[in-house]
């Protein structure tokens, strides 16, 4: 794909994922939909926060896709560097954790994750935008252009801490309501529970591991290309 049509690409996928965060706080003055946003906001919850997470890397794809038309690569090794980590560590890793770990709690019982009252607040197509079409989008982002992984710690620790930061918000946020932001978690006993989030850290070590497979498996070996140059 030319430069100048990624660059819009990455464009619009930015501001769809604006629009998205945007339709969210539109819905919030429901009256069902801001007992649940209560105690955090829509922020509370992954999905959105992904959402956001999407738009920045996006944002940041298209400013470097820009800068690269004007200034060439030598000059903006630093905002590809950061749109490479961006992507790498943390915005594949977390749509596909998202969609595999929405969609795996849904169909099993959806009142863990997703009751069904909030289909008469939010459209289908919305949770779709949510749930489903985030991880498409990300295997097209591997297609369209090679990213250059980090050293594995390092990739993998900056993945882990922004999942171990979120874990203690939702903790926090239990410790200080008494309301889990995830209703799967009112089911579970503190053993049962510590074992779920250990879990959840393996498949979002997966996540990326998954990613730098897929990526050396369209792109080759991105770190043996920079010493070959």
């Amino acid at each position: 794909m030319a430069r100048t049509s990624t660059c819009i690409y990455h464009f619009l996928l930015s501001i769809w994922y604006l629009f998205l965060n945007y339709y969210t706080s539109q819905k919030r003055r429901e009256k069902q939909l801001s007992q649940i946003f209560q105690h955090g906001g829509q922020w509370k919850y992954l999905t959105f926060l992904n959402l956001l997470l999407q738009a920045i890397f996006n944002g940041v794809a298209c400013l470097e896709d820009v800068l690269k038309r004007i200034k060439g690569k030598k000059d903006i090794k630093f905002i590809t560097a950061f749109r490479d980590l961006l992507f790498t560590s943390l915005a594949f890793p977390m749509s596909t954790f998202v969609f595999l770990s929405f969609w795996t709690l849904f169909l099993y019982d959806r009142e863990l994750v997703y009751p069904k009252f909030i289909d008469a607040i939010f459209p289908l197509w919305f949770n779709h935008a949510m749930h489903t079409l985030i991880f498409p989008l990300v295997l097209v982002e591997v297609i369209l252009r090679p990213y250059r992984y980090p050293e594995k710690k390092k990739g993998l620790a900056l993945l882990f801490a922004a999942g171990f930061g979120y874990n203690v918000r939702v903790l926090w946020i239990y410790a200080e309501t008494g309301t889990w932001v995830y209703p799967v978690f009112a089911k579970l006993s503190p053993v049962i529970l510590a074992v779920f989030f250990s879990l959840t850290f393996i498949l979002l070590g997966s996540t990326y591991l998954l990613g730098e497979k897929l990526n050396h498996w369209k792109w080759g070996d991105m770190r043996q290309l920079k010493k070959t140059k």
